[in-house]
């Protein structure tokens, strides 16, 4: 017998026939011109939907076998080779997605991979949540930034990106989705795990690190630098709890709220430079507004069931600085991302499920490093964090405590009046009236204000009466990079550091710091020859 003929094609079909197999079928056998009885498969490849007229589309790309079955692919599995306990050692500073994507590459090249982790696992963690929700305690190395899986195991579990160049997005996911996640991921142009599901896919893969034979430690704060005599080498680094781990290489993937690292890295005279970053609010609607306004239908009308809960992405451009919408989490929630006692921050999670009767995103505009010469004199490279952290301590005594967040309706930000009243939210620690448009800085007070407007004429309704803003979103990305040799990716200064991910300043995201942790274990290989001699 011979085997099927395979085509991949591109289908626009009914939002309603988006997930039907007999509809790809139809349309398949329509765009071939054959009989669909001679159609003896049909795999789904790419499901997006296309909102932006009034008639919604489903586009999906298929794979079709004709004149047979289609080939089984089984789907990705987490079986990684064994590591000897003599090879080489990579030490890992960070359990977020580039710390875990760095040790899984380590150990596929070779290499024994130990993982240190400030925080606890991801199991042990969630009960380090109930406090900051229930009685605003910041347990300050376990909450929704610190711990296994770093801030994005408990704040939404996103992963779209455009970081296609900067390697193989696709291995990602099929990573994921052999720990655990759902193949959907796969498929869907804007895939998401969700807060609920990412837990067990992170404890999944520190299980295969382990099985393979590398090291995985928690309340592994790391403090110190063990440096050589002419300190141009790093030979170990010590935590808090006194324990030194020695290594061939370091990777450096600590997440942008390790703000005690950035101060290690100044404090031992190590080259860091600002960048740019986002500072503003949470913007929270009721999600069936936003579902009106992305699909096109009255208000009051129930959303069909076919469609998902509306996202949405805004963008402009006021004065030189981006304004725009940021980790927008359709049926999601707010929730309190402080790593400090004596600070208020504001991100956004949803559940796989999208179900809150909310919808949330980030309100942001870009700081430049000019922008904050007043801190520049006083914190050098590091003015960024101050200004970020005396936003936080602002927004902490406006709300009045318990990390209670200080909030305002968006037409009274608008207007430059005092709110009576605040709708409901869902930040549960509670929120408090305030005048944000006071507390924030008058550069992003307008440029924000100006942003809004804009999204309004180009949103109809987006500025609305139940909109509210809850202060502040402040840890959209690093204000540093720590920075390294474009071509080997280690530290100018100190041989043997590897800055990677998001903290470094080097990744923006689930996926993009996953793909940075993948090539910097590629680096610290590539690199084996020329790696100098412990002192």
């Amino acid at each position: 017998m011979s085997a099927p003929s395979l085509h991949t094609l591109d289908l626009i079909l009914p939002v309603e026939e988006g997930e039907s197999p007999a509809a790809w079928t139809t349309a398949a056998a329509a765009a071939l011109g054959i009989d669909p009885q001679a159609i003896g498969g049909v795999r789904l490849r790419k499901h997006s939907i296309d909102a932006r007229q009034r008639r919604i589309k489903a586009q999906v790309r298929v794979e079709v076998a004709v004149g047979g079955p289609l080939p089984e692919e089984p789907l990705p599995t987490a079986e990684l080779p064994g590591v000897a306990p003599e090879a080489r050692r990579v030490v890992i500073i960070g359990s977020g997605p580039a710390g875990l994507f760095a040790a899984l590459r380590v150990i596929e090249l070779g290499w024994r991979p130990i993982v240190l982790e400030r925080g606890k696992g991801a199991s042990s963690r969630r009960f380090d949540l109930a406090p900051i929700l229930r009685k605003g305690t910041v347990i300050e190395d376990s909450n929704y930034c610190f711990g296994e899986g770093g801030a994005g195991t408990f704040s939404d579990g996103k992963l779209y990106t455009r970081a296609t160049k900067r390697g193989p997005v696709r291995a990602v996911y099929e990573t994921l989705v052999a720990h655990g996640a759902p193949p959907r991921i796969l498929v869907d142009a804007h895939p998401h795990i969700g807060s609920n599901l990412l837990p067990n896919v992170v404890m999944a893969m520190r299980a295969s690190i382990l099985r393979a034979g590398g090291e995985v430690h928690f309340g592994a704060r790391v403090e110190r630098l063990l440096r050589s005599p002419d300190g141009a080498i790093l030979n170990a680094v010590g935590t808090a709890d006194g324990r030194t781990f020695e290594g061939d290489a370091f990777i450096l993937a600590t997440g942008h709220s390790a703000r005690d690292i950035y101060q290690l890295l100044y404090r031992e005279g190590l080259k860091l430079e600002p960048k740019a970053f986002a500072v503003g609010v949470r913007i929270e609607h009721p999600q069936p507004l936003i579902d009106s306004l992305q699909y096109h239908y009255t208000l009051g009308t129930e959303r069909p069931r076919c469609l998902p809960a509306a996202r949405y992405a805004l963008a402009t451009k006021i004065r030189d600085r981006g304004v725009f919408s940021f980790c927008m989490c359709p049926g999601g929630f707010i929730v309190p991302a402080a790593t400090e006692n004596d600070e208020v921050v504001v991100n956004g999670m949803s559940l796989s499920r999208r179900d809150s009767p909310f919808a949330n995103s980030g309100l942001v505009v870009t700081v430049e490093p000019e922008d904050l010469t007043p801190y520049a004199g006083k914190h050098g490279p590091l003015a960024g964090v101050a200004f970020q952290k005396e936003l936080e301590q602002v927004a902490c005594h406006a709300g009045g405590g318990m990390q209670k967040a200080p909030a305002q309706r968006l037409l009274d930000f608008l207007a430059g009046r005092a709110s009576t009243d605040l709708p409901k939210t869902s930040y549960f620690p509670g929120v408090t009236l305030a005048r944000l448009d006071e507390l924030l800085p008058s550069f992003i007070v307008g440029r924000m204000r100006e942003g809004l407007r804009e999204f309004g004429r180009t949103q109809p309704g987006y500025l609305s009466e139940d909109a509210l803003l809850i202060g502040f979103e402040t840890r959209t990305s690093s204000p540093v990079r720590i920075p390294r040799d474009p071509q080997t990716l280690c530290h100018p200064d100190l041989s043997r550091l590897y800055p990677c991910g998001e903290g470094a300043g080097f990744a923006g995201g689930i996926v993009s710091a996953a793909l940075d942790g993948r090539r910097c274990a590629e680096a610290v290989l590539a690199g084996v020859v020329s790696l100098p001699e412990a002192n």
